[in-house]
């Protein structure tokens, strides 16, 4: 390969290491035996989409029988069965696998190297994914379950739920369970063992930051969740009374075991989101993030201070006051580095060079989605507020607010953000921009409402109620937002299937971005990099493009570099 001297011969000399390229896998079975991870990547994210449609139908036909009262849309087990289907699907087989998605594609790409740490587990967690949504969705044929998404028992081991639709359930709690253990474990190998030559922990990109401690919560919640059901799974089929509270047990132990997972949880699936707004915003503001270190602490502060705020989700239950005190004090304290993340995401778009492209939409509307639900999380957090507003259509504005209008605002960021690298087709801005604002309108059409409603005494899961309620009013919105929610989506459906063969051809730079993958081709060859450049700070792009400029004098090349630009080690 021919090289050409350039300023990345700067001390310390770039440790630029030549590879050869592996030949690339051909034909539609390859995409079964990959152990690419970019393709793993690639079928992480387009099965978690696929999900996200499923459950986004399953929302819109709730939303249907909740438009007007005294509905008969729906029967009562019918819509216990899509409540269920709805929040199991989107939590466990849509946001987290999506982040796993992307964190599989971008992980090795910004962190400089050729593939994950183990390639065929990274498979294997692909497989036990699908396997899960699989079995789950099998129980259509036989019997759904009925019991809600957090599986309270003793409904869910009563004789009330004695169908297979729970059993469907606890096996995909299994197999997805497995499949993000197993991902975890592959993350954290690769960011600590395989990163390029100068990039230290104190020049990690922050996504990769994120997915870091993603990976540490997942090993350390999901087994409590495999535990409990496993537990349930006794109790159902084996004779044991773990639940049971005529046989000694109590339903309580279900909820401390659930929430221990539950609320870490959440942190699992918006840390990554964090990652991704952390990463599009000082593209488009055209000036480095503010307070990295600061961005980085928080982020770690957050996935600690999770693990010690479960019992907020348990506040009706009888516990004693000084043990509501502490989950009070602990929920509202992990507000602060949460804070300090936002103040630090607008500090950055302040006196930007604001560029006003798709990605940044998507980005602006996290920030003010997301802090609106942090605002109603720690109203929620009062436990004699929560007495009253505790299962009511209150707590569903705030959940939503935060991962629907949080996490998929920043999951499209990250769509349209990657799409060029991923595919080397732009995605279209115009579409795009069309898409936000149906999608900001609709979100906040359909949940803002919901405070409303439950203060007003709308309770959840319920799947009718009188016209006497004065409820009918609100509902409306709600139900006319979600279907303005669903357009959007679509529209964002129709942009990517459109622009992966008309859209714009995008070079391997298109956005000017601070990070690795923007080093390499688009899409990325098959081993990543021919060559891997020295990292010298936490936005190495930048880094390279400055010098080209200033060594060929041409700032018009900054986003044309190639690999035959760059020295190879003992050149």
């Amino acid at each position: 390969m021919a090289t050409v001297e350039t300023a990345l011969q700067t001390r310390p000399r770039p440790q630029i290491v030549a590879h050869e390229a592996r030949p690339e896998p051909s034909g539609w079975t390859s995409w079964f035996t990959t152990v690419d991870h970019k393709r793993i990547g690639i079928l992480y994210m387009a099965t978690a989409f696929v999900f996200f449609l499923v459950g986004g139908v399953e929302a819109l036909l709730m939303r249907t029988q909740l438009g007007t009262p005294e509905n008969s849309f729906l029967d009562p087990a019918t819509y216990n069965s899509l409540m269920t289907m709805h929040g199991t699907t989107m939590i466990f087989l849509f946001v987290v696998p999506m982040m796993a998605g992307f964190a599989n594609y971008f992980v090795p790409l910004q962190i400089g190297a050729r593939d994950m740490a183990f390639p065929r587990l990274n498979a294997l967690s692909y497989w036990l994914f699908l396997m899960g949504g699989v079995v789950f969705y099998a129980s259509l044929f036989y019997s759904p379950p009925e019991a809600g998404w957090t599986m309270y028992t003793p409904l869910s081991s009563s004789a009330y739920s004695s169908g297979g639709g729970v059993d469907a359930w606890i096996f995909l709690i299994h197999l997805t369970g497995i499949s993000s253990i197993l991902g975890a474990l592959n993350f954290y190998v690769t960011i600590a063992n395989m990163r390029a030559p100068g990039m230290g922990w104190s020049r990690l990109p922050l996504f990769c930051w994120t997915i870091l401690t993603f990976a540490i919560l997942i090993v350390l919640a999901l087994p409590t969740i495999a535990a409990a059901v496993t537990l349930l799974l006794t109790d159902r089929h084996f004779g044991t009374h773990f639940f049971d509270p005529t046989e000694g047990g109590s339903p309580l132990l279900w909820q401390h075991l659930f929430w221990f997972f539950g609320h870490p949880e959440v942190y699992i699936m918006i840390l990554p989101a964090f990652g991704i707004i952390s990463e599009v915003l000082p593209v488009f503001a055209r000036k480095p993030i503010f307070g990295y270190k600061a961005i980085v602490v928080a982020t770690v502060s957050i996935a600690f201070l999770s693990l010690l705020v479960w019992a907020h989700h348990m506040f009706t239950t009888p516990i004693s006051t000084v043990v509501l005190s502490f989950f009070f004090l602990s929920s509202v304290v992990i507000a602060v580095p949460t804070g300090v993340k936002v103040f630090n995401w607008i500090a950055t778009l302040w006196r930007g060079t604001i560029v006003m492209k798709t990605p940044l939409y998507f980005a602006a509307g996290f920030i003010a989605f997301f802090t609106l639900g942090g605002i109603s999380g720690v109203i929620l957090a009062i436990f004699p507020l929560d007495w009253q507003l505790h299962d009511t259509y209150f707590v569903i504005a705030h959940f939503h607010y935060v991962l629907v209008a949080g996490a998929v605002n920043a999951i499209l960021a990250g769509i349209y953000y990657w799409f060029p690298k991923i595919t080397g087709r732009m995605l279209n801005d115009t579409l795009g921009k069309i898409s936000f604002w149906f999608t900001f309108v609709g979100f906040n059409a359909t949940f803002l409402v919901q405070h409303s409603l439950g203060m007003d005494g709308m309770v959840r899961r319920i799947y009718e109620y009188e016209s006497s309620t004065g409820w009918g009013d609100l509902n409306l919105i709600s139900t006319i937002g979600s279907y303005i929610l669903g357009v959007g989506v679509l529209i964002t459906v129709v942009n990517i299937v459109r622009s992966l063969k008309r859209g714009a051809v995008a070079g391997p730079d298109p956005w000017k971005g601070n990070t690795l993958e923007w080093f390499t081709e688009s899409p990325p060859p098959p081993n990543n990099f021919d060559v891997v450049p020295y990292v010298r700070s936490v936005e190495p792009m930048k880094d390279i493009r400055r010098q080209v400029e200033r060594d060929t004098g041409s700032p018009q090349r900054e986003t044309e570099l190639t690999y035959e630009e760059a020295e190879p080690v003992g050149a």
